[in-house]
C-alpha cells in the first residue's frame, strides 16, 4: 500500500523501527552512518555513493561496494 508524500518508501509497521521511514536521507555523509561504507571517502554523501553503485537501499549500496572492493 502506497502512503502518500512518501515517493515510493515505506513506514515499517512492526516493533521495533515501527513509524521510521526505511531509507536514508541523501544528505547523510559516510562518516555520519553507524558503519561508514568502505571504499568511498568519510565526507562523501550517501546520494554520491547511490550514483555511483546505481542501488538506492542502504543494504543494496553496501553490497554493490562489497562486490566493487573484493571482498
Amino acid at each position: 500500500m502506497k502512503e502518500p508524500g512518501l515517493d515510493n518508501r515505506h513506514r515499517n509497521r512492526t516493533p521495533p523501527k515501527r513509524g521510521r521511514i526505511s531509507q536514508k536521507h541523501g544528505n547523510t555523509l559516510n562518516e555520519n552512518l553507524p558503519n561508514p561504507i568502505p571504499g568511498f571517502p568519510r565526507k562523501a554523501t550517501l546520494s554520491e555513493i547511490r550514483a555511483k553503485v546505481g542501488k538506492t537501499s542502504e543494504k543494496g549500496v553496501r553490497q554493490a561496494a562489497k562486490k566493487k572492493s573484493g571482498k
